[in-house]
């Protein structure tokens, strides 16, 4: 490998950033191009919420959290304990929280990972330049749109890490598709993964937006998952919704809620049996108020009275899905680049000196680090696999 050969990257996500650090590392020219006016938007609009980088889940059920063999074979090659390693020797600690998910050291702001990072690429000679769309590519020149002016790169090699098309503010809108789809490669449309729920609620109900639904079991065809949700005056939010959002896309549109998990449907009938009424049983069961609104809504009132009957619709409260929220919302997306394109190093195959990754390809994955990990690990995999 001559340490001159060329590699540019379009995009500046966590997937870019990694391939380039590889790169750099490697010894060659790497040179970042990026359409907004400053680096990596919906990497810091990720960390909002608290940063979550990756989870210390062990590595089976880890890769279990992928829905496609190719992505669990780049994760098992480039796992959270490597990421661990990599961004301490950049200068950012990490620590394991409650849940299981990994985050900066409490203080360090995810614009400062950021910064930290770039300037450590920066340091071994990668260049930024912003402002600056792909409008085509041919095998080794791509066309870039640069502050209002067209002009052609050459490259011996090509990055690119185009993003999905959730939360378009931060420039991942999916027009790229066009792109391909000139060119006939194969992709799929854009679709929401990771969003909310949309239920058709009551006035009634939509007075308890905000109100967190814990320790709540939720089952949807047979994906199940354990966690807490929150009521919306759209429908439902939360890690449970967003996992289960594959279903909803597969055909299944009831989800169905235990409410209390921890009893089985004996022993809550035994407790509403024993109370003096309905409702001091439902309080003793410390069922939460929107479940019980929800279920009066549901039921008759004979029905509702009806300790053994309610025990079971307890354990399983159907909601009738209409929707997932819009892509605009979502927080990450399936569809874009299909693996039939690439070949096992993530060439194109049409293109093979022009690699993808990240968030661009069709895999899928629920929040808790899942998401970040697999991008840092395909653009650590592509790094490894330019020749």
């Amino acid at each position: 490998m001559s340490g001159k050969q060329r590699v540019i990257i379009i995009g500046t996500g966590p997937a870019a950033l990694m391939a380039g650090t590889g790169l750099l590392e490697r010894g060659y020219s790497v040179c970042f191009y990026e359409q907004k006016k400053a680096a990596a938007r919906k990497f810091l609009v990720a960390g909002h919420g608290g940063f979550n980088l990756s989870n210390s889940l062990d590595k089976e059920a880890f890769l279990s959290m992928y829905n496609c063999e190719e992505v669990r074979q780049i994760v098992a090659a480039y796992d959270a304990e490597q990421l661990v390693a990599f961004l301490h020797g950049i200068g950012v600690p990490t620590y394991v929280g409650s849940s299981g998910k990994i985050f900066p050291e409490k203080g360090i702001k995810p614009i400062q990972v950021l910064q930290r990072w770039i300037d450590y690429l920066s340091s071994m000679g990668a260049l930024f330049r912003y402002e600056s769309e792909l409008v085509d590519f041919r095998q080794r020149e791509a066309h870039i749109m640069c502050k209002g002016k067209l002009i052609i790169e050459k490259f011996d090699y090509m990055v690119l890490a185009l993003g999905g098309a959730s939360w378009p503010q931060t420039g991942a809108t999916g027009a790229w598709l066009r792109i391909f789809a000139q060119k006939g490669i194969p992709t799929q449309a854009f679709a929401a993964s990771n969003a909310g729920m949309v239920v058709e609620w009551s006035e009634q109900m939509r007075q308890f937006a905000g109100f967190p639904l814990k320790n709540i079991h939720c089952t949807m065809g047979q994906s199940e998952r354990y966690g807490e949700l929150v009521i919306t005056d759209y429908g439902l939010e939360g890690s449970p919704i967003y996992y289960l959002n594959h279903c909803f896309r597969a055909g299944e549109d009831v989800l169905y809620i235990d409410a209390k998990p921890a009893m089985d449907e004996a022993t809550i009938t035994a407790v509403l049996q024993a109370a003096k009424n309905i409702s001091d049983g439902l309080k003793q069961l410390k069922i939460a108020r929107p479940i019980i609104t929800y279920i009066k809504e549901q039921l008759t009132k004979e029905d509702y009275t009806n300790g053994s009957g309610l025990a079971g619709y307890i354990k399983h409260v159907p909601f009738k899905i209409k929707a997932l929220r819009p892509i605009e919302e979502a927080i990450s997306t399936v569809g874009g680049l299909s693996f039939e394109a690439v070949s096992d190093d993530l060439s194109l195959l049409e293109y093979p000196r022009i690699y993808c990754c990240g968030e661009m390809l069709d895999w899928d994955a629920p929040t808790g680090g899942y998401l970040l990990q697999a991008c840092f690990a395909m653009g650590a995999w592509v790094a490894r696999h330019i020749p």
